[in-house]
Order: C-alpha cells, then structure tokens, then sequence
C-alpha cells in the first residue's frame, strides 16, 4: 500500500513537469499562454501563419484543434491571406475533440462542449457545444477552473 503511494506522487510529480515543458515547448512555437494553463498533450495547436492566444487559467483538452490559419480560404477570396488569430479568454474551458477555427474570440469563463466545432466568436460566460457551436446554456458563475 505505502509502494503504490510512493508510485503515484512520483507519477504526479513526473506528469507536473512533463505539462510544465508542454507549455515551455508551446510557447516556443510563438503562441502565447497565460498562467497556470493545462494543455493536452493530445491537442494540436497550430499557428503556421497565424497567431494564437490564451488567457490565464485555460485548459484544452485531448483531441482538440486550434488553426489560426486556413489556406482553403484563398481559392475562395484571392485576397485573404490565410492568416487569422485565435483568442481564448481566462478560465476557458475546451472540450474532448473540439475544433477552433481561425478569427475566432472565445470569452472569459466560456466551456466549449466535446466535439463541437466553434466557426462564430462566443461571449463570455456561456457553454457552447455542436457543429457548429452554438450557445446551449448561460453561465452565472465566474469561478476558475483551475
């Protein structure tokens, strides 16, 4: 029983810092992440041609897809240039297997549904969730998630 104690706070520990150089690798790429954030290592945050930002206190799940960027737009408008950026406010919460698209603002304390797709910006304190993301509930607390 004391063995398996001793197992887990190594694995905590170990994770701790494997999500701290996550975050480090990250912010590297040129996005910008706010204090105590979580990201997945399973999420895909993509900033080839665009920019990215999240506020304090986030976290993104697995299997979620941030583009700031979208080259198909091109063929449909010669004159956009493909780049665009993505903000996510504090304490925004993105679900299992979401997708945010390009020029897109998500507001403080806003949760994103698992496997929606957000195309619209989305105001603070509301949960959003389907493809495409629509507005499903208000929210009246402001409490952190993290």
């Amino acid at each position: 029983m004391v063995l398996s104690k001793k197992i887990r706070k190594i694995l905590s520990y170990t994770a701790g810092i494997l999500q701290h150089l996550r975050i480090v690798y990250l912010r590297m790429t040129g996005i910008t992440i706010g204090k105590n954030c979580m990201v997945s290592w399973g999420a895909k945050l993509d900033v080839r041609g665009g920019e990215i930002i999240i506020g304090d206190r986030c976290v993104i799940t697995h299997g979620c897809i941030i583009l700031s960027h979208d080259r198909a737009k091109k063929r449909i408008d010669i004159n956009d240039k493909g780049k665009g950026t993505v903000r996510l406010g504090n304490d925004v919460f993105i679900g299992v297997n979401s997708v945010v698209l390009r020029d897109v603002t998500i507001g403080d304390y806003s949760i994103v549904g698992a496997g929606s797709v957000v195309t619209k910006d989305v105001p603070s304190n509301v949960v959003v969730a389907g493809n495409p993301a629509k507005i499903v509930r208000n929210l009246s607390s402001t409490k952190s998630l993290i």
